[in-house]
Formats: structure tokens, sequence, C-alpha cells
């Protein structure tokens, strides 16, 4: 390539092979189909039961577990953050605590100044729907919006005097509090934790990218396409998988605060996983997918992070993270990182549409229920309120989970419920163990989770005292039924054309992106660390451009994608990567798997 800069525009566009249609079919033994476990699916589920234990056992002592139900509100924070680094985390959960504890003053505020069913279920719809909107624009979860759904909306139609409002707030900060305490005890064991587990992923994505990176050249199948037997080609994708690995890695290492030792070796690690997929192939310096995988199980385990060999242009990547952590934590960077946030929530932001489907959805629910005569429409609210996904495709996979999980979780119920009458202690056993469960089994398939939700749910009434068996399930099925079919009723109503508007403005990002990275390549005066930026943010725009056109194309009821285009820039963008990772002396050319 000539050291001449290269003119920002758009690839060019090939004719490419038949496309499969966008909107993808509906198949229930898909949505139903169980996953392996997530590799942290422990922490949660720990740390849920110590940080509910104690306050419940306290209240136990006491001899007021009815009021068990809003110190569990703070308790359940604990499921949040497990994935960030600690110092990030100790931020977000700290958000978690207070934006939990807003959503619940309202609703007891709410339920203390009137008792209109159809006042209280609009405000659980409202509450919903902010509650959906500002964890998918700060990206707080799993699991996300729906804890602060059920949390409030339950509050709604709970007995209430202003008086009491204080102390009950007070009990859910403090409890809050502890969860805090319970989310950030590992860092006292493990510092690195969330880095390493990171970092072991993105080796882990390499090193199946490093085994089959798919079609390199610019005449290849395009991505995700079918071979020549109709099967679904696993290169690309593996590549995505990889490129997404390791923009995630990056991004928990930038955030995890002043470099240490172990970092610095984390820090050099990924440099080995991004070479592997940038450039991966055959070659004298081909990736060893091998040694990424013993890496990766070196780094997740608890003895010392394995070192990589030296690596040219290794020192340059890290003197470029440096510098990037640097502005990320100087006042401009806070700033562009709120300016970002603020484009998200906008007026043109594609999260509102589906904001606009939590509110109509959820009303819907809850009016329907309570025309029905359903005691608790709460239950209905909280079912809307968790179909409601990124796209209407995902929306109805969990619809499907969520009545499936529902109507199995409430037989279980009533296996459970003379064991749970035992005694208070069995009562708070019981809880702790599902909700357990809960969190084990969730990260399989979200209808298995909701098997031990359930169960759960309605075991936490029992708290403030019995209730009849057989009108809590009827209650309980009713509105799950309800609630899933007006819930997703709403969602086909309310279309969400900006997806395909996302799509273009990733397209864009992503041209950019990939002109400025073949320019400061080709540039011999630019910066290393500003080749390494420039490479970073392309591989940034790829994971942003791959998520939104996913989510477009699960949408029903849009104007055409531009596939072609999209198919192109990938493409292109991947093969900038692997150009740009030649250049400054890549695997290709070096005798190790550690060459940059």
């Amino acid at each position: 390539m000539s050291d001449a800069p290269v003119r920002p525009g758009r690839p060019s566009v090939r004719k490419l092979p038949q496309l499969p249609p966008a909107v993808r079919g509906l198949s229930p033994a898909s949505a139903l189909r169980l996953s392996p476990p997530s590799d942290t699916w422990f922490k949660p589920a720990l740390s849920v039961v110590v940080a509910s234990a104690v306050p419940h056992l306290t209240l136990l002592v006491l001899g007021r577990l009815d009021l068990a139900v809003y110190s569990m509100a703070g308790s359940l924070c604990a499921l949040y953050g497990h994935g960030l680094p600690y110092a990030r985390r100790a931020r977000a959960l700290a958000g978690v605590v207070l934006g939990m504890a807003a959503g619940l003053a309202v609703s007891l505020v709410t339920a203390s100044l009137t008792g209109s069913t159809a006042v209280l279920i609009a405000v659980g719809a409202l509450l919903a729907a902010v509650q959906k909107v500002l964890c998918d624009a700060t990206r707080i979860g799993p699991p996300g919006h729906v804890i602060f759904a059920f949390v409030s909306s339950a509050a709604l139609f709970a007995p209430q005097r202003l008086d009491q409002i204080p102390g009950h707030l007070a009990l859910t900060l403090g409890a809050g509090a502890f969860a805090w305490l319970v989310a950030l005890a590992p860092a006292l064991v493990r510092r690195e934790g969330p880095e390493r587990r990171a970092v072991a992923r993105a080796l882990e994505a390499a090193a199946v990218c490093a085994v089959d990176p798919g079609p390199r050249n610019g005449n290849a199948v395009d991505p995700g396409s079918r071979n020549g037997n109709n099967a679904i080609d696993p290169g690309p994708r593996n590549r995505r998988a990889a490129a997404a690995a390791v923009h995630a890695a990056w991004r928990c290492l930038l955030a995890s605060g002043r470099p240490t030792p172990v970092r610095r070796s984390l820090e050099r690690l990924v440099v080995q996983a991004e070479a592997a997929f940038v450039a991966p192939g055959p070659g004298a310096g081909a990736a060893d997918p091998d040694r990424l995988r013993a890496w990766a199980a070196r780094t997740r385990g608890r003895g010392p992070v394995p070192t990589p060999p030296p690596a040219p242009g290794t020192a340059d990547e890290l003197y470029g993270i440096d510098a990037e952590r640097a502005v990320l934590r100087a006042r401009e960077g806070r700033r562009a990182a709120r300016r970002a946030l603020l484009r998200r929530l906008g007026p043109g932001s594609p999260l509102l549409p589906v904001a606009v489907r939590t509110l109509f959805g959820c009303a819907l629910a809850g009016y329907l229920c309570a025309a029905l005569g359903v005691g608790r429409p709460y239950w209905a609210i909280v079912t809307a309120a968790s179909l409601y996904q990124a796209n209407l495709t995902l929306s109805w996979n969990r619809a499907l989970q969520r009545t499936l999980g529902n109507l199995l979780g409430v037989l279980v119920f009533a296996a459970v419920l003379p064991v749970s009458r035992i005694g208070p202690l069995a009562l708070v056993c019981c809880c702790l163990f599902f909700g357990f469960a809960a969190e084990a089994l969730i990260t399989r398939n979200y209808w298995l989770g909701s098997v031990a939700v359930t169960p759960m749910a309605l075991l936490v009434l029992e708290f403030g005292g019995t209730h009849p068996a057989g009108e809590l399930i009827g209650d309980r099925v009713l509105d799950t039924v309800l609630g899933a079919a007006a819930g997703f009723l709403a969602a086909t109503l309310v279309t969400n054309r900006r997806a395909a508007g996302r799509v273009e403005r990733a397209l864009d990002a992503t041209d950019r992106a990939r002109a400025a990275a073949e320019r400061t390549g080709a540039d011999p005066a630019a910066a290393p660390a500003e080749r390494d930026r420039a490479r970073r943010t392309l591989t940034a725009s790829l994971v942003e451009l791959r998520e939104a056109g996913d989510t477009a194309a699960g949408e029903w009821w849009q104007r055409a994608l531009p596939e072609q285009r999209l198919l192109a820039a990938e493409r292109a963008g991947h093969r900038t990567l692997a150009a740009t990772a030649q250049r400054r002396g890549p695997t290709a050319h070096a005798p190790s798997i550690g060459a940059e």
C-alpha cells in the first residue's frame, strides 16, 4: 500500500450471493434449547444468597419478617455488575442501589396516596418503561430492568402509609449497602478477577478463530452465508466472536484502574489474542490454538498470569493503552462518556421505541388483568416488562420462555409450599434456595431460571402472612398468560423502524474508522499509539455494526436493510485490521505466536 493518505469512503460493494431473509424464523425449539452454563454463574448466585441471608435472618430474629420484602429490594442489587472490574463495579452498584431505592420510593409514595388500581397500573407501566430505557442505555445487566420492575410494581400494590416510607427505604438502602459489600468482597482475595476472566474469554475466542478463521479474501462468500453443502459457515462467526471478546477485554482493562503487574501481563495477552484474530490463517507464525487455550486456562485459574514471549509492537501497544486510559480518566474523557450516554437517551435514540413498547405493553397487561378481577395485576406488569428485548424476534422467544417457565414454576411452588409453612426459618431457607437456583439455571435458558424464580416470587408473599394456595397459583397462571399475550401484542403494534437507522449510523462510523486506520497505518509519521487507537476504534465499530445488524434483522416491520453494504463493510474492516497488523510486524512474519 502506498504512503498516501486513504480517503474516507465506503467499501466497494460486489454482487453477493442471495441472502437469507432478514427476519429470522420463529422456532420454539431454538428458543427453549439449553445452552452451556455461564463460566461465572456461581458468582451472582452466591452473592444474592449471602446478601439476602443476613437481612432475612436478622428480621427473623427480630420477629419482623414481614419487612423482608423491603430488605430484599436492596439485596437483589447483588445480582448486578459481576462482569465489571471492581473499580467500575463499585460505582455501578452504587447507582443500582440508588436507582432501586428511587423506584421503590416512587411506588411507596404512590401507594400511600391513592388506592386507584388504574393509577397504580399507569405508574407501574411508566416506571417499567423508564427502568428499561435507563438499563439499556447504561448497559447495566444482566438481569437488566426486570428486577427493578419487579420491586417497584410489587410495592405499588402493598398497603402503605406515608409515615412508614422512611423506615422501609432505610431497610432497602441498608440491605443495598450490604449487597454492595458482598459484591466487592472478592476484590480482597483476587483483585484482578474480572479482568482475568475477560482476557481468558478473548484468548479462547481467538483460539477458535485461529482454528477456523473463515475466508479472508475479497471474493469470499459473505459472512454468515451458507457454504456449498448448505451448512452455515462458522468462520466469519468465529472472527466476529473473537473481535467482540477482544474488544470486551480491552474495555475491561481500560476500566480497571491503574496498571498493576498482573494487569500489564493481561494486556500483553490481549495483544496476542488480537494478533490471532486480526491476521488468522496458516503461515510460519500462525497463531497456535493450543497455546492460546493453555494461556486462557492459566489466566482463568488462581495461579500467576502467564507471561507471553516478547512481540514486535507490544511496547508501543501498551504505551497506547496507557495513553488511552489517561484520556478516559481525564475530565474531558468523562465528559465524552456522559455525552455518549445522553445521545443514547436522546430524541433519535433507537431505545425509545422499545421504551414505548414497554409502557403500552405493561399498561395493557395490567388493565386487562384488573378488568378480569385479578387481585395482583403487578404480576402481569412484570411479565410484560420481562418480554421486551432488543428486537421483536427476541421478545417472542422471551414470551415463550417466560410462559413455560412460570407455568412449570407454579407446579414447583405447589410442591414446596407445605415445606415452607413448617416455620419462618423454613420459609427463609426456601427463598434462599430458589434464589440460588434461579441464578444457577438462568444462564442455561431463561425458561429454566423462571422455574426457580416463580416459586421464590410467590414465597415472598408468605413473609406478610399465609395466602390460599389455590388463589396464588390461579392468579399467577392467569397473570402469566395474559401478561405475555398482551405484552407481545403491544410489541407487534409498536414498530421500531429506528433499528435500520442505527445500522446506517454504524456503517458510517465503520467507514470512518476503517479509513482512519488505513490512513494512520500508511503514514510513516503516525505515532504507534495513534495507530493502535485507530485499530481498536475500528474493532469497536465492527462490534457495534454486528450488534446493530443483528438487532435490526430481528425486527419485523421496517424498511429494507442495506445487507450487502453491511457485509462488505465487515469484510473490508477485517481486511484492514489484518493489513495494519501486518505492517506493524504481525504473527505472519514472526517466529512465535507473540508477534503483534
